[in-house]
């Protein structure tokens, strides 16, 4: 019975804890604002898409949470043993040489057979005599048997045939596996493209040339995001992230929600921004940002009347703080730009 109660126990506390660690996870941290965590020394979690180069090193810490799924980094199966190692059609076997040459053989068997119907029944030609040794003679008193003229020409075609059965031996070269229709090159291309996929991303990834605009829309679209974050203004987050994005700062609001908090950041100023990668997979264009701000970050409680014992939680109204982050943006040839990862600085 005690043993029951523990586990009973155990189960209500894994279920109240699992969610405020999700949220905890999908927020990144301690600290005021949704990329929070620089402002209190934390580290903040880096999470998002970054297509094909989600898990890439590109200076910034690697990618945490993500739905892009890894690149495989080991060969694959079919490759693992070199391209020669494709699955090929197994060669039949092959038959004996009397079963490949039907012909010859069929020759050399009349031959023999009538060999050996001359050795059996050739004394019993009717123009056969016994001379009175008791030996039989021809009708000009020579010996019958093998030194006889039909005698020498059956061993004469008997040594042909066994010289061209020879030769016919001797020149039978091994028969090469049946590739069917399929080259050693062309099974070995056709590997490397189908089943390789850091080989396709490789080459449908180019070099993009990101305008003065474009460096326009990424300043509004950090200023426009933390104010709406500060808000709580799911609908505006949701026109200026991505599907993937908006369900991580989702969490994190609920989190805020749950603790009976609110976080503000206001006063956005950019103070730098510089672009570290600009590409295209397809018709969808990425960019990623380094952005350097400051503002006004911090969070109180709900529960509480400004100027309360514990309704300041973390940061300050007055002083400003200044946060680092790389932002990567994408947007469908060329509509909007949204907001698809964010990664803390190194």
């Amino acid at each position: 019975m005690n043993t029951t109660k523990l586990m009973a126990a155990c189960l209500v506390l894994s279920l109240v804890g699992v969610p405020t660690i999700s949220f905890a996870k999908a927020r990144g941290g301690s600290g005021g604002g949704y990329s929070g965590g620089a402002r209190s020394g934390g580290s903040a979690g880096s999470m998002g898409s970054r297509g094909s180069r989600t898990y890439q090193d590109n200076g910034a810490k690697p990618i945490d949470q993500s739905t892009t799924a890894r690149q495989a980094t080991s060969p694959p199966p079919s490759m693992a043993s070199g391209p020669a190692s494709t699955a090929r059609p197994t060669p039949a076997a092959q038959g004996s040489w009397f079963q490949r040459n039907p012909l010859l053989a069929g020759i050399a068997g009349g031959l023999a057979g009538t060999w050996l119907g001359h050795m059996i029944f050739g004394a019993t030609d009717s123009s056969a005599r016994t001379n009175d040794a008791g030996e039989q003679v021809g009708e000009n008193g020579q010996s019958a048997g093998a030194s006889g003229p039909s005698g020498m020409l059956i061993l004469l075609m008997l040594m042909g045939a066994g010289a061209l059965f020879f030769y016919m031996r001797s020149r039978k070269t091994a028969m090469a596996p049946d590739f069917s229709g399929i080259t050693r090159s062309r099974t070995a291309s056709e590997t490397l493209l189908s089943d390789s996929p850091v080989s396709t991303l490789r080459t449908a990834t180019i070099d993009h040339e990101i305008t003065s605009a474009d460096k326009a829309a990424f300043q509004q679209s950090l200023t426009d995001i933390q104010t709406a974050w500060g808000k709580q203004d799911v609908s505006a987050l949701r026109r200026l992230v991505t599907p993937e994005m908006l369900e991580y700062f989702s969490t994190g609001l609920a989190e805020l929600t749950s603790l009976d908090q609110t976080n503000h950041v206001e006063d956005v100023t950019l103070l730098q921004a510089e672009v570290r990668e600009a590409w295209v997979e397809n018709t969808v264009q990425y960019a990623t940002v380094s952005l350097h701000w400051s503002a006004r970050d911090y969070t109180v409680s709900l529960s509480k009347s400004p100027g309360d014992a514990g309704y300041l939680i973390e940061g300050s109204a007055e002083k400003p703080i200044e946060t680092t982050e790389v932002w990567t943006f994408t947007r469908y040839q060329h509509g909007t730009w949204l907001l698809s990862a964010i990664q803390q600085v190194a």
